[in-house]
């Protein structure tokens, strides 16, 4: 796993991990969605895309199996994952919930 990822993924801030593929029709449709979700939250969030095509050891770290996956990371910790499409509102409760 690179050293970069677990340095960002350490933030006191949370941080929203997209799983994606250049190929795969529904990541393509959550981009703009977590577009959405970086402009409501602003700086309360980072969020970081992931190509799994092009760093498949980290993706086989966290058992990627699908795309898109998403995976929500605070002070290190995985506080929430989901595969599959997801809308802005179900993304924005969920990172207000998790992160407290």
């Amino acid at each position: 796993m690179s050293t970069e990822f677990s340095t960002l993924i350490q933030s006191e801030k949370p941080v929203l991990v997209d799983f994606f593929a250049t190929w795969c029709g529904p990541c393509k449709a959550l981009a703009p969605i977590l577009k959405e979700v970086k402009d409501s939250l602003g700086e309360r969030i980072s969020i970081l895309k992931i190509d799994v095509d092009k760093n498949q050891t980290l993706a086989s770290h966290y058992q990627v199996r699908g795309v898109p996956t998403m995976i929500l990371f605070q002070n290190g910790q995985q506080l929430w994952r989901q595969s599959g499409g997801f809308s802005k509102e179900n993304i924005l409760q969920v990172i207000l919930e998790k992160s407290k």
